[in-house]
């Protein structure tokens, strides 16, 4: 699939979707502090200024090399992060997270709204499938808002230890 560049920006209920800008690394800062965030994700640890604004020049390159597109989600300042990454099948992955201070106003659900929306309707993939540790009872939430079904189970590693990920997944 050849992927369409530059990436857009995404509106949803107060939220902005959009490529990272270099003021967002207040966002990655407080992402590198939360002790899940960077075990699944690129987010440096330790966190610098300089790793933060290389993680935003990363975001970028990812489109650019046609292998996914990465978007900060912001509600006037960037709180997060979600992640679109095609696949050769028709299909692509989709991964978010939300900065602590953000979290229970619903930013992923209407952000994965928005971003799933767009991958069907207007890069008219044929699924989208997220992973989510069965813990994580806001992440299902947002999944299962959106139209996401549990579609079974796989083992991931996560900073360095196998663990189960509940897979979800939304067709056209």
């Amino acid at each position: 699939m050849s992927l369409p560049t530059p990436l857009p920006t995404l509106h949803a209920d107060g939220l902005t979707i959009r490529a990272w800008a270099d003021s967002d690394v207040a966002a990655v800062r407080e992402a590198a502090a939360d002790p899940y965030i960077p075990l699944v994700t690129s987010v440096p640890v330790p966190y610098t200024h300089a790793e933060g604004l290389a993680f935003v020049a990363r975001q970028h390159d990812r489109a650019a090399r046609g292998v996914g597109y990465s978007f900060a989600v912001a509600d006037g300042r960037a709180v997060g992060q979600i992640g679109l990454w095609p696949a050769r099948d028709g299909g692509a992955v989709i991964g978010y997270w939300v900065v602590r201070s953000a979290r229970g106003r619903g930013v992923a659900g209407r952000a994965l709204a928005a971003v799933a929306g767009w991958g069907l309707d207007v890069l008219r993939l044929d699924l989208l499938t997220l992973r989510v540790e069965p813990w994580n009872e806001p992440s299902i939430r947002a999944a299962t808002r959106v139209g996401f079904e549990r579609s079974g189970s796989v083992s991931m590693e996560v900073g360095g230890v196998d663990r189960e990920m509940w897979v979800y997944t939304l067709l056209p």
